[in-house]
Parts: structure tokens; sequence; C-alpha cells
């Protein structure tokens, strides 16, 4: 309408002004990918935590078993990152100390994949709870945390894809050692970053509406996790400009990706197999917690001399504890 003011939109996305990335807090310097991480785990947990204890989980359990995952899965993502990219950590005169230095970026969710999970069945034997109850319950809490720890990239302003001519490119400062060399100073790249985090949070609501379908037990849900998350990383994977090492063609996280779309399709296969009913519990046989509130899905079993002791509700009783499976996927 003629008089009326005129609108724009930026056509890019801008790169975090270098105040963003830390701050000082006394002697202390706070930065944003820290927190992102941070932020991140305290959502799964609290997530994780809910989805267990409405299966019949002791309230708090999951701290007891976070304890072990978390550390061990920074270590395993720090450990993974330095030994998929030694050319920025092994050369003449590097500093070696910068191979701890995980506060300026460097982690892989494949390493922390692994290390949480030696820290998760450490823990879950302490506790007594099932591992693959824990998997389930952790699943889509691990795409929330996943998605949240993303933003951490863009304040460090890294791990960005391919030039791009989209609308929502994603500006690169000069500065910025990672930027191709020869490229003209408006190119704009894919914002990986951003790609990943909605993948993470369409998988969440994927896994939340399969549930209240389908009763994701045995670690099915965090097969479908695998499965996700691996599809949408050997895409985003393959289109990144950081450097990596290339195996076959291929660089090393996208072989990793594809790996646990392979085991999230074996996990559901094989336990499906093994297990065509629900767990009578959250916990191993003989570690049970019996809360006044707890929704216990079953007391019923069958014994499953593979399982080493662990208990499924069979298929007689299925039709039984169905109500009971809908309400609790609904968390």
């Amino acid at each position: 309408m003629k008089g009326s003011p005129q609108v724009s939109f930026p056509l890019s996305i801008p790169s975090p002004s270098p105040e963003w990335s830390s701050f000082t807090l006394g002697p202390f310097t706070i930065h944003a990918y820290a927190l992102c991480i941070l932020a991140g785990i305290i959502a799964a947990t609290v997530m994780t935590s809910r989805r267990l204890t409405k299966r019949g989980g002791e309230p708090g359990v999951v701290l007891d078993i976070i304890l072990w995952a978390v550390p061990l899965g920074i270590v395993g993502a720090r450990i993974y990152h330095v030994l998929t990219h030694p050319s920025d950590y092994f050369f003449e005169g590097a500093d070696p100390l910068e191979v701890f230095a995980i506060w300026n970026g460097g982690n892989a969710i494949f390493g922390a994949l692994l290390g949480g999970a030696v820290g998760a069945y450490i823990g879950c034997r302490m506790s007594g709870i099932r591992f693959w109850a824990f998997a389930d319950a952790l699943a889509p809490g691990m795409l929330v945390a996943q998605a949240m720890g993303r933003l951490g990239n863009w304040f460090n302003e890294e791990l960005f894809g391919l030039p791009t001519d989209l609308p929502w490119g994603l500006e690169v400062s000069a500065a910025n050692p990672a930027l191709p060399i020869g490229l003209p100073p408006e190119t704009l790249f894919h914002p990986t970053f951003l790609y990943e985090m909605i993948w993470n949070v369409v998988g969440v609501v994927l896994i939340l509406a399969i549930e209240r379908k389908v009763a994701l037990r045995w670690g099915k849900a965090f097969g479908v996790y695998l499965i996700w998350y691996g599809l949408g990383r050997s895409f985003f994977e393959s289109i990144r400009v950081d450097p990596s090492e290339i195996f076959f063609g291929l660089r090393t996280n996208v072989w990793a990706a594809l790996a646990a779309i392979l085991l999230g399709i074996i996990l559901i296969a094989v336990q499906s197999r093994r297990h065509t009913g629900l767990p009578a519990s959250v916990y191993v046989p003989g570690r049970e917690w019996k809360g006044p509130d707890a929704e216990v899905e079953s007391e019923e079993s069958d014994s499953d001399p593979e399982d080493h002791g662990d208990e499924a509700v069979g298929p007689a009783e299925a039709d039984d504890v169905a109500a009971t499976s809908t309400s609790n996927s609904r968390l």
C-alpha cells in the first residue's frame, strides 16, 4: 500500500560477535559453547528422568547414571575428535596441551556416544536399572541435547558447509581459519549446525509419535534414534568444509553415521525377535524399586535365559499392558 513502511528481511545468518562467544566472570572465562552443551545435558537429564520415573524408576535414579555417563561421554567425545583430526593437534611446534582444550571446540558426538554408553552401562549396573530401559528413556533427550549443543557451533563459528546462495546462508568472518581460500568475502555457507538442529527436533517428535502407536522397548527407541541421527548426519557431514580424515572417499564421520544406521537396524531387528512383549520392570530382577506412585508396566513375566535374568511380558500379556504402555510413551 502506498505510504506503508518497507519491511526488509536479512538475506543471511550473521556470524556472532566475538563478545558473544565468551565472557568473563571474575577470574573465569565462560564460553557460550560450553553453556550450550551444559544446557543440553540438563534438558536431556530432566526429560530422561521423567520418562524413566513414569515407567517405574525411582525419582532421581537417572542422576546416578548421568554422573558416570556425562564425564565418560565428554572424554570419549574429545578423544574421538583428536584421533579423527590428528593434523590439528600433532605437528611440529604444536602445543600438546591443546589436546585437552575442549573449550576451544572439538567434541565429536560419536565419541560421546561410545564413552557415554560405557558410563551409562556402569551407572546402570550400580543402580540396578536395565541398560536398554535407560537407553530408551534417553533416546529423545539425546536429540534435544544434540540440538542445543549444535548452537554452540554457531557461537564458535565452526563446522559450516559448502558455499551457497540460499537466503539463509551463513556469514563467516574473513579471519576464520576454516574459511576456504580464494572465495569472495561475501560468500555465504550452508549453516549445517542449523540443519542438524532442525533434524534433531524433528527426530524427537518422530520418536514420541511412534511411541504412541508402538511400545518401543528393549532398546528399540534407541535404535530409532541411531537410524534417524545417522541418516541426517551422513548428509550434513558430507557438505561440511572443515578438514577431516578421508577413508575410501568418505569423511570419517560419514562412516560413523553409516555405522550408527546399521547398528540401529540390527538393534531393532534383534530385539524385536528376542522380545515380543514389554519388560516387566526398568530394573533388573531383584533390584526393583516400588514407589507408591510408580507406574510399573507389569508384574507378569516370562524368563529368557539368553538375557541372563531379564524379564519380559509375553505376547499373551501384551493386551493387558497396552494401556499402561500408551500412557507411559506419551512422556
